[in-house]
C-alpha cells in the first residue's frame, strides 16, 4: 500500500499543484476501501470535482468552438467528462498509482475504470477547495487539452488548421503562418510543398494536390510535434495556477 504522505508529495509533483491543506489531496486519494468511515474517503470530493470538470470542458468547448450547436456541443463534451478518458488522465499523470487503497482492491494493474476516473475528478475537487476556482480550472484545462484537441479535429472532420491555431493560440499566444516552400508538375497536375512557421520556427513541410491539402496536412504534422515536445518537457506538465 502506498504511504500517504510519500503519496501526497508524489501527486502534488504530479498535478503542479502545491497545497496549502495537504490534508486534502491526502482525502482525495483515499479509497473508501482503506478510509475509516466513507465520509473519509474521496467519494464526496469526487461529486464535486465531477461537476467542476464539467462546467470547465462546457465552458472551453463553447468559446472554442463558436460555430458549433449543441449536439455537437454536448456529444464532444460526454467524450472528454467520460470514465474512459477521466482514467487515461489518471494514468498518464501517475495519479492511478498513488490511491491509497486497501488490501483487499491493491492490484494496480487491474483497477477499474470507474476507480481510476474518481481520483482524477476527486483531485479537481480537493485543489478547488484549497485554491478557488481558477486553480482549478487551469490543472483541468492543461490535463484535458490533448484530449480536447483529438476530440474537436474528430468533430471539426480533421480540421487541422483550427486546431492548430487553437492550440498556439492559447498555449504560446503566438499565431500560426504557412510558408509555401515548392511547387511540381504540370499546370493541370500541380503538387505544392508547405510548411508552417510559429515564431520563426519552421515544422516539418507537407505536400500536397493543391495548397489547402498541402496546409492541412502541414498542420497536423506540427500539432503532433508540438503535442510530443510539450508532453515530454517537464513530464507534460504545464502551471495549475
Amino acid at each position: 500500500m502506498v504511504e500517504p504522505n510519500d503519496a501526497v508529495a508524489a501527486a502534488q509533483r504530479a498535478i503542479g499543484y502545491q497545497f496549502r491543506d495537504d490534508g486534502l489531496l491526502t482525502t482525495a486519494l483515499t479509497h473508501s476501501s482503506v478510509a475509516n468511515t466513507r465520509l473519509c474517503s474521496n467519494e464526496r470530493l469526487e461529486f464535486l470535482g465531477d461537476a467542476i470538470l464539467g462546467t470547465v470542458v462546457c465552458d472551453e468547448l463553447f468559446r472554442r468552438n463558436t460555430e458549433w450547436l449543441e449536439g455537437e456541443l454536448t456529444k464532444v463534451k460526454s467524450v472528454l467528462v467520460s470514465r474512459r478518458v477521466c482514467a487515461e488522465i489518471s494514468d498518464e499523470l501517475g495519479l492511478t498509482e498513488l490511491l491509497i487503497l486497501g488490501n483487499g482492491v491493491d492490484n494496480r494493474g487491474n483497477l477499474p475504470t470507474s476507480l481510476r476516473a474518481a481520483v482524477l475528478e476527486s483531485v479537481v475537487g480537493a485543489i478547488y477547495l484549497d485554491g478557488g476556482f481558477e486553480p482549478a480550472r487551469g490543472f483541468i484545462c492543461r490535463v484535458i487539452e490533448p484530449h480536447l484537441i483529438r476530440c474537436s479535429e474528430q468533430e471539426n472532420h480533421d480540421n487541422y488548421k483550427s486546431a492548430l491555431q487553437q492550440y498556439v493560440q492559447r498555449w504560446r499566444a503566438s499565431t500560426p503562418k504557412y510558408e509555401a516552400l515548392d511547387e511540381q508538375g504540370p499546370d493541370h497536375s500541380k503538387c505544392f510543398e508547405v510548411c508552417v512557421v510559429i515564431d520563426g520556427q519552421r515544422f516539418p513541410s507537407a505536400w500536397g494536390p493543391n495548397k489547402k491539402d498541402a496546409e492541412q496536412e502541414a498542420a497536423r504534422r506540427a500539432l503532433e510535434q508540438l503535442l510530443e515536445a510539450d508532453a515530454l518537457s517537464s513530464g507534460g506538465k504545464r502551471s495549475a495556477q
